[in-house]
């Protein structure tokens, strides 16, 4: 990055119709900086881009990954199937904001001439790479659609947004769901109350060192009670609370004086995405109260639009998300597996969209 520049990249962000905090360069920066996604994490960047007249026209963050870890969008079977076969998978070119599934452009150009050229240097260097494949996740459909056009193949996959309706206060929201669910949401609610639980929230540019040391805790106690190694490190949420504290807001929950649980949120002005959480004790309904109930407040109180709670969780439809489809594109140069694959992902995408049916007609609102 840089090599890049902040300036040359953030500029050609700024373009884009599709973006949010995640393409900034403060955040990958501090991704490649702390070796969270770095050559020695499996994540070796080799972002192309295209200039012209010392400008940076076009670009595409691109790693060459040695595993599939962190992308959300699985291909696992794949890279068995390859193994099975006396094949190589990995290293293969991987589009994406590691660890991060959030749809936003992925193709970074300036004008229409711009995008052409980068996807002709894409599928030029996946060609000449010798490498099994090329995967870009969560674009929007319209650069996916043009990657379809340069021969990928598209997949199609789901998670649940919450969309704010002009809602005046988190009241006003429950009234618009079913019985049940209002019942059951005030239900978890007071039970967090009652556990003599309250929250703290804390805006990015007021979050102190002890703030993060103890998100951080948080954090990698979640993932050893999963039995999981975290992806990210306490360097990491430094960089990041000091380059770009105006799109996060922690939320801390405290019992008797002390800390407890805490999530790390990130927003722009439309817009929140539910990222990290974790907790050090148990209490009943914690989770949903600091990971959704508290940022949907937050969302309400600032006229933000929508809620994107993260990858998968069919859970999140009873608190008042809906589904979205999300997408990704794959290219594979070996032309037996590339066919079983188209195949499979016919066969995937027909499963897909009537998974999406069937949740909207079990969605969580009065009809």
């Amino acid at each position: 990055m840089s090599e890049i520049g902040e300036s040359a990249w953030d500029a050609l962000v700024g373009l884009q119709a599709d973006t949010n905090p995640f393409l900034s360069y403060a955040f990958l920066d501090a991704l490649h900086e702390t070796g969270c996604a770095s050559a020695q994490s499996g994540w070796d960047p080799h972002y192309l881009t295209l200039w012209h007249a010392g400008q940076l026209h076009a670009a595409l963050p691109l790693y060459a990954k040695s595993h599939s870890y962190g992308e959300y969008v699985f291909d696992w079977a794949w890279a068995d199937a390859y193994r099975r076969s006396g094949l190589a998978y990995y290293p293969k070119l991987l589009s994406s904001i590691p660890f991060t599934p959030v749809t936003g452009s992925r193709l970074l150009a300036r004008d229409d001439a711009a995008m052409r050229a980068l996807i002709a240097a894409l599928c030029k260097l996946q060609h000449d790479s010798g490498t099994s494949s090329t995967h870009v996740l969560y674009p929007p459909q319209a650069q996916a659609e043009l990657l379809r056009e340069a021969g990928f193949m598209l997949r199609t996959g789901v998670q649940f947004h919450w969309l704010n309706q002009g809602y005046r206060s988190f009241d006003d929201f429950l009234a618009t769901l079913e019985r049940k669910k209002r019942k059951n949401i005030r239900a978890e609610r007071r039970k967090v109350q009652d556990a003599g639980v309250s929250f703290r929230h804390v805006p990015g540019k007021q979050a102190s060192e002890a703030d993060w040391r103890f998100f951080k805790r948080c954090y990698d106690h979640t993932y050893a009670a999963h039995c999981s190694t975290p992806y990210l490190n306490l360097e990491f949420f430094r960089r990041i609370g000091a380059s770009m504290p105006h799109n996060l807001l922690l939320i801390v929950a405290e019992r008797a004086g002390r800390p407890i649980a805490s999530s790390l949120v990130v927003h722009n002005e439309r817009t929140l995405y539910g990222r990290y959480w974790g907790a050090l004790e148990e209490v009943p309904c914690l989770h949903f109260e600091t990971a959704y109930y508290q940022a949907l407040d937050f969302c309400i109180a600032h006229g933000l639009q929508c809620f994107e709670g993260g990858a998968q969780g069919e859970h999140k439809m009873a608190r008042g998300f809906l589904p979205q489809k999300t997408w990704s594109a794959h290219w594979l140069a070996h032309p037996a597996f590339a066919d079983a694959i188209e195949r499979f992902l016919g066969q995937e995408s027909g499963g897909i969209e009537a998974y999406i049916d069937e949740l909207n007609e079990r969605n969580p609102f009065r009809a």
